[in-house]
């Protein structure tokens, strides 16, 4: 997945479920490892990783 897709992706998560996007970003990737769906799930981890960025440093 591009950047630039993983980073539309991370903000329409976080449009749709606000705090709750870096859970259901993680919970995704885990659903999809658990099925071998290994590029699907590192696209979900890159997207959750972007949701953890956006949040910044002092958020938790």
């Amino acid at each position: 997945m591009k950047a630039v897709d993983v980073e539309e992706a991370a903000r329409k998560l976080r449009a749709a479920h606000g705090d709750k996007a870096v859970a259901e970003a993680a919970q995704k990737a885990v659903e999809l490892e658990k099925a071998g769906r290994d590029e699907e799930a590192r696209d979900w981890r890159q997207i959750e990783k972007a949701l953890l960025m956006m949040r910044g440093p002092n958020s938790t």
